[in-house]
């Protein structure tokens, strides 16, 4: 199963009330005074119902899009794609400090495989991990590159910390391949099953099943 879930932060279908994604205190149509709900991640969930592929891209970034969905698509298993979306309408910029140019590179963290978490017009900023938390810091004297924290999307701990990530203030937002995991699915298993099950009586009797384990005369 492949899932894409289209993120606007709004209900623009039904005219604009607020969605289980919108920001704390968003005023809509329906929250006036508004929204008390803090913000639902779709990511976490994901990963928290043992989604297999985890990954989270922006409908502005085509490249970058096209990328992740062929990586969707190859995945054996359940991907889950979260692809943030403006609705002009209801919701204009909703991302656009991911977005603008003025901006994007600071606000974003575009996650590349075995590469360091390096952000920033001039890469010049990184993340490393405090305890057992992220950290957003400059390269200067205190940090190097060799100090930024390589991203590894097979490690699932990895994964939700970067989840966790998308609502932090202090942190960009993750985008890329949050986690995935070679893993064999319920289809694979199950022909699997039927196959050794063949081979040890690759001639049964229709028969002889009909009449075996639990069986009774009615008179």
């Amino acid at each position: 199963i492949k899932i894409l879930m289209f993120n606007n932060k709004i209900y623009g279908l039904t005219k604009g009330q607020y969605s289980p994604t919108s920001e704390l205190g968003k005023v809509t149509k329906s929250t006036p005074m508004g929204s008390l709900d803090f913000p639902f991640n779709p990511p976490s969930l994901a990963l928290g119902a043992q989604s297999t592929f985890v990954a989270r891209t922006i409908d502005r970034e085509q490249k970058h899009l096209g990328e992740v969905l062929k990586r969707a698509h190859a995945h054996k298993g359940c991907s889950f794609v979260e692809i943030y979306q403006n609705c002009n309408i209801f919701n204009d910029g909703a991302f656009s400090e991911l977005t603008d140019r003025e901006t994007k590179l600071e606000m974003k963290l575009t996650l590349e495989h075995s590469k360091p978490m390096l952000f920033g017009a001039e890469n010049n900023r990184g993340i490393v991990l405090e305890g057992s938390k992220l950290k957003s810091v400059e390269l200067n004297g205190e940090y190097s590159v060799d100090d930024i924290l390589v991203h590894d999307e097979n490690d699932k701990n990895l994964g939700m910390l970067l989840s966790e990530a998308t609502y932090d203030p202090e942190l960009p937002t993750p985008v890329g391949i949050i986690y995935q995991e070679d893993k064999q699915t319920y289809d694979e298993l199950m022909e699997q099953q039927i196959a050794d099950s063949k081979s040890k009586n690759p001639n049964p009797s229709i028969d002889e099943l009909l009449h075996s384990g639990n069986t009774w005369e009615v008179k």
